[in-house]
């Protein structure tokens, strides 16, 4: 069933992880894994997420040089479970940008600390992404569970 926009932010918003979807100039698709925090109010929703501490192998990320390039970009959270009735995915296509060092970027990593106990004791020092949705889309197989 197709979810409503207050149910892909109730699920989105209760995800653990998600998938970060850039393009870079050429059109080609990056995905990684993300740790965010879903901020902003209901009718300005954002989601903010953090290059962080474990180990990279560059600090120039492609997922930054892409939204540099082409700010469109998409956050997947999903629930996988042998039980097919209980599957759900919701998608937040928003328009993202790296943070600039001041109070908004502050309070990006204090929604992150409050979500992650990692973050509280060892903050990000890397760049902030803050994706402002524009568009949730949602599918689930049965009614929420919780």
């Amino acid at each position: 069933m197709r979810l409503d926009d207050d149910e892909c932010r109730r699920r989105l918003g209760g995800a653990r992880h998600g998938y970060l979807a850039t393009a870079g100039p050429d059109g080609g698709p990056h995905v990684v894994p993300v740790t965010f925090a879903l901020v902003g109010t209901r009718a300005a929703p954002e989601i903010v997420t953090a290059v962080d501490h474990k180990p990279k192998t560059t600090t120039a990320l492609r997922r930054l040089r892409n939204l540099v390039a082409e700010p469109r970009t998409s956050v997947l959270a999903d629930r996988y479970d042998d039980d097919w009735a209980r599957l759900w995915w919701v998608r937040a296509d928003g328009v993202g940008a790296v943070d600039e060092p001041g109070p908004g970027r502050e309070a990006a990593l204090d929604a992150l600390a409050a979500r992650y106990p990692q973050y509280r004791d060892h903050r990000p020092t890397g760049p902030v992404i803050r994706v402002r949705v524009r568009r949730w889309i949602g599918w689930a197989a049965g009614p929420p569970d919780g």
